[in-house]
């Protein structure tokens, strides 16, 4: 029975795949290889790279596109040994001979061994030169998962296969494929032999193409889960098709991971009688977050990073300004954390939920919230008292919380999704809207009555929306309140609540710890001051 693939190269026979040709710009890859020329293509991580290099491989020594020996190697192995290049060299050759000997070529195998003891730092060059010297075919050389490389032993795989760029194809590969997570330019090398910055681009200046391998559009997501109805009879609901669409925008790990959650790893799931809802797939959402999947932690480790934080601070405030670079902001959607266009905003809902869960977590984990206090007797949530008990919270807590956060500007925003999620999380779930010059943060509180969704659950929806009063709190107010009844109409929200912040040092707190009421186009709308 095929799966829905979560690691490693997709595998047609074991898993539900999208063809990984068919997601490559294929007539421009094969007229650069006939071209003889030297690109990168990068990606995000988990997004199919390999899988999309070991179909190119395998087309390219069919013989359909040409005579070519086309030889694919991941050199991440080379990482552990860091900046030390003769041992780097040894550890690249070795697994580049095991490939090549897999498509029934040995002459690398026997000589790479000399070529290494003579040639040392430079043996990678000197390899290639004698492998294509013997061979009958122009070679294709696929180098995986080349941004691994640290330092000095990157310079000295990009300034080798640059500094024989001439003699190809007699005498060097016809065509190299740089594949990682970044584009080549974007490199910024520390050697430490030359104590000195090195750019990618100035150490690989024969690069004649950047191409990107993008996520899955709608209709590959969809064809991709219908390959699972065809084989096992089970089918989506409509709902749930596009749960899965817009949650993930088409990121193709997050596709797959909740698809196997909710079809395979379930319980329920595995009742093929049984169509996969929407909820299904909340749940296998938020099994994913809260388990910390390996791709989700490696993206949240990289919050961290300052020239993320740049990126993505403003973003959670909805600050109209931003200190990143535009290198920031390349990083950043090379990460994948980014959309790919304009304007700059969190890549997909998933990613854009994990974003101020991993950064309130220590705010989370020492909350203590006892759900039944927010519960009513009909089993809704009652959002009065629960914004209430937050203001207590803020006004007792907040200065501890302010001071230790690193995405301070976002602080008070941050602090407030962190007591809401420890308290819903008991029951539903929470959507966030947030991005660059939108001067406030959209919160939609999802509640299923009970606490438990069912398909005769009834479900309540409450808008809480917060800003910070930048200009002056009745200006900040009138603002918030218009916003707040367009995003109450816009998710048909049965109520709706505006949270504003005042963050100046000369106004007390009794001064800034208020509740009042305001309606516009007819929506009642509570307004928190904090």
């Amino acid at each position: 029975m095929r799966k829905f693939n979560t690691e490693g190269p997709v595998v047609a026979q074991d898993h539900y795949c999208v063809p990984p040709l068919e997601r490559l710009n294929l007539p421009s890859i094969l007229e650069l290889i006939a071209d003889k020329r030297y690109f990168v293509l990068h990606a995000p991580r988990q997004t199919g790279k390999t899988s999309a290099l070991l179909a190119l491989r395998d087309l390219l020594n069919s013989g359909t596109e040409g005579d070519f020996r086309c030889v694919y190697v991941n050199v991440e192995a080379a990482q552990a040994v860091r900046e030390d290049v003769q041992r780097a060299m040894r550890v690249i050759l070795g697994e580049l001979a095991s490939r090549a000997r897999s498509t029934g070529d040995e002459f690398l195998y026997d000589v790479w061994p000399d070529v290494l003891a003579t040639f040392r730092e430079g043996a990678l060059a000197e390899a290639l030169t004698r492998w294509c010297e013997n061979t009958a075919a122009p070679i294709v050389l696929l180098l995986d998962e080349i941004d691994t490389l640290i330092g000095d032993t990157l310079i000295a795989v990009l300034r080798q296969l640059r500094a024989r760029y001439d003699r190809r194809p007699e005498s060097f590969p016809q065509s190299v494929v740089l594949c990682g997570v970044r584009d080549v330019r974007d490199y910024r090398i520390q050697s430490s032999a030359e104590n000195a910055a090195i750019a990618g681009g100035s150490a690989f200046n024969v690069r004649a193409e950047s191409l990107r391998l993008g996520d899955f559009t709608e209709a590959e997501v969809r064809s991709l889960l219908d390959q699972h109805t065809r084989e096992t009879g089970q089918a989506f609901t409509p709902e749930a098709l596009e749960t899965v669409w817009r949650q993930t925008r088409g990121q193709p790990w997050l596709v797959n991971a909740l698809c196997r959650r909710a079809c395979f790893d379930e319980p329920a799931g595995r009742d093929r009688s049984r169509a996969i809802a929407a909820d299904d797939v909340y749940r296998a959402q938020e099994h994913l977050i809260l388990s910390r999947q390996v791709h989700l932690d490696q993206l949240a480790d990289k919050l961290q990073e300052d020239r993320v934080r740049r990126v993505v601070e403003p973003l959670l405030s909805g600050a109209s300004e931003d200190e990143s670079s535009t290198r920031d902001l390349e990083y950043v959607r090379d990460l994948g954390l980014i959309a790919k266009d304009d304007p700059p905003r969190i890549a997909n809902p998933i990613y854009a939920e994990i974003v101020p869960r991993e950064l309130t977590y220590p705010v989370q984990a020492k909350l203590i919230q006892d759900i039944a206090w927010y519960v009513d007797e009909d089993g809704g949530l009652d959002v009065d008292k629960l914004l209430g008990a937050f203001q207590a919270f803020f006004r007792e807590h907040s200065e501890h919380w302010l001071g230790r956060f690193d995405y301070a500007e976002a602080g008070p925003q941050l602090i407030l999704q962190a007591f809401l999620q420890r308290v819903v999380n008991g029951g539903g779930r929470i959507e966030r809207e947030y991005g660059l010059g939108r001067g406030r943060t959209d919160l939609l509180v999802v509640w299923p009555r009970g606490g438990a969704p069912a398909p005769d659950t009834e479900t309540d929806r409450f808008v809480i929306e917060c800003k910070v009063a930048h200009r002056g709190l009745e200006r900040t107010i009138d603002e918030g309140v218009a916003q707040t009844a367009g995003y109450m109409d816009r998710c048909a929200a049965h109520t709706g609540h505006l949270v504003v912040f005042d963050r100046r040092a000369d106004r007390s707190w009794d001064e800034k710890i208020f509740r009042r009421d305001a309606t516009r186009d007819g929506r009642p709308i509570t307004v928190w001051g904090t």
